[in-house]
């Protein structure tokens, strides 16, 4: 993890592993305008200053936890296609991903709640990035998990169709529409065709939709 995201490592202690996994939860809970630290210090039974020893701001906490789940997402994708040859299954194997719907594979973390976090980052990502100061924080690079995640599914789109002129638009679109739809899908339904699903298998398939009928053409 970027050392410029903490002011401690958060995982070289016990509190602090506990601020990252209640924060998920809190922030799950009640969204993120509503968590502060003095809530959070309450759910982990400290003091609201233990928390500000390792994240200066919540915003700073949740950029920690979005940049996690992208490195994590990232992991899963390198392990669902290696040892693939063919470039079409690869892809088939992404998508599923995108929706975390693989999230058993051997590394994963016991004590992190992953629906949890899914959840906070289909509806509070974008305000990882979406402010004032994104420039300044992408040049301190913490952005850079979403931006490995994204050249590597670009990667393998490229795998596909080597003459595609538009791959890392195409894999940062991707990743967006499968976590937007998702959002629409619960809160919004009017703008999908999706809100009268009790699964996602419709948003898969539209995800298929989306990434095939565009790279195979291109």
């Amino acid at each position: 993890m970027n050392e410029k995201l903490f002011l401690r490592d958060p995982e070289q202690s016990d509190l602090g592993r506990r601020i990252v996994r209640q924060g998920i939860l809190v922030m799950n809970e009640i969204g993120f305008e509503e968590t502060t630290f003095r809530k959070l210090a309450d759910r982990l039974g400290t003091k609201e200053a233990s928390i500000y020893r390792y994240f200066e701001n919540k915003h700073r906490l949740l950029v920690y936890m979005v940049a996690w789940y992208w490195q994590w997402l990232d992991y899963q994708v390198v392990y669902e296609t290696n040892n693939i040859a063919s470039p079409r299954e690869k892809l088939e194997r992404l998508l599923p991903i995108l929706l975390q719907r693989t999230t058993d594979t051997p590394a994963t973390p016991d004590d992190i709640d992953l629906r949890a976090l899914h959840s906070v980052v289909i509806r509070e990502a974008s305000k990882a990035y979406l402010t004032r100061h994104v420039t300044d924080d992408n040049r301190e690079q913490l952005f850079k998990p979403y931006k490995d995640l994204c050249g590597r599914i670009a990667g393998l789109i490229l795998e596909f169709n080597p003459t595609y002129k538009f791959a890392r638009s195409r894999a940062s679109s991707l990743i967006e529409t499968a976590h937007y739809q998702s959002f629409f899908m619960e809160n919004l339904p009017s703008l999908t065709d999706f809100g009268g699903h009790p699964t996602d298998d419709a948003l898969l398939a539209f995800l298929r939709h989306l990434l095939f009928s565009s790279i195979e053409r291109g």
